[in-house]
């Protein structure tokens, strides 16, 4: 264990039927060099022998597990419910998908960057996966960002897995008082809430974790030329747009937690939004909206063109 580093770390698991991979995920936590931590998994509804393994998992190692009945609304309100649930009390949050499988400094390297920030700023730590096939075969890594995380770019791209993602309290709160909001993705969501009102994000190009690529998978590595593909389908379809409207209202109840700036970006994103095409323009060049790729930008501006943001 560290001796450097404290804290207590509440890991958050959204499960459904995950009886497949779940041992595997499970022996990756106490693999953990850091052990100063607590399981609480929100099953969605699991038919199989998932809260079995989880009972299993507890009596046979001594670590308490809180097992909470889900909201069965999706992955991502799942994942929410736990982050907001005022039951779960920790110093840091970390979420947790039932099939990936951690590597064992996963806890201590995020950690070592969070304990660094002040304790009442907002900061959240993500990073880059390596991707794995059912068997756990090597499929590469995902996309590897080095622009600076900002709310310019959260307003338009998500860039850590929720599997990657650990955060401080203070960060924690400020999800707490937006509460378990309307949107596409827990992930993106905490990256848009942290960076919104002035917080710290810190973006590891060191994979800490194997992402398992499988069939069942809600959400891909997306770097796939198929996934690319999929993208352009979906921006042509509005679904863009459509998350966008859903960001700017959970975004409203953070707005007296932002600083100005933030406000002239918010602003901006909305006129981009709503906008037509001359103030779109404006709008877009204001806000200094970007994304992590040249290929990535170049979609942006298109989108902005034809209002599909």
């Amino acid at each position: 264990m560290h001796k450097e580093l404290t804290g207590r770390v509440a890991i958050l698991m959204g499960a459904y039927n995950g009886e497949r991979y779940l041992e595997e995920q499970l022996q990756s936590f106490l693999g953990q060099n850091y052990e100063n931590w607590s399981l609480h998994v929100s099953d969605d509804g699991s038919s199989d022998r998932t809260r079995q393994l989880l009972s299993n998992f507890e009596h046979a190692n001594a670590r308490p597990v809180q097992v909470i009945d889900g909201p069965r609304k999706g992955f991502c309100q799942n994942f929410l419910s736990l982050l907001c649930n005022p039951d779960i009390d920790a110093d840091y949050f970390c979420f947790s998908d039932q099939d990936d499988v951690w590597h064992a400094d996963k806890l201590s390297r995020a950690l070592g960057w969070l304990r660094a920030q002040p304790a009442d700023v907002p900061a959240l730590y993500c990073g880059r996966t390596h991707l794995v096939d059912d068997d756990g075969t090597s499929l590469g890594y995902s996309p590897l960002f080095t622009r600076a995380p900002s709310f310019s770019n959260a307003l338009v791209q998500s860039i850590g897995g929720g599997n990657t993602m650990m955060m401080n309290r203070a960060a924690r709160e400020v999800c707490q008082r937006a509460g378990a909001v309307d949107v596409v993705s827990h992930d993106w969501w905490v990256y848009i809430a942290t960076t919104a009102v002035g917080g710290r994000v810190h973006y590891d190009a060191q994979p800490s974790l194997d992402y398992r690529q499988h069939g069942n998978n809600i959400v891909g590595s997306n770097m796939s030329w198929q996934a690319r593909l999929e993208r352009v389908k979906m921006l042509g379809r509005g679904r863009f747009k459509q998350w966008g409207a859903q960001h700017l209202r959970a975004l409203q109840v953070l707005v007296p937690l932002m600083p100005s700036h933030n406000w002239a970006v918010l602003a901006a994103f909305e006129r981009v939004h709503r906008g037509n095409l001359a103030s779109r323009i404006i709008a877009f060049r204001k806000g200094k909206l970007y994304r992590q790729t040249a290929l990535g930008n170049a979609g942006l501006l298109v989108a902005t063109l034809f209002n599909k943001i």
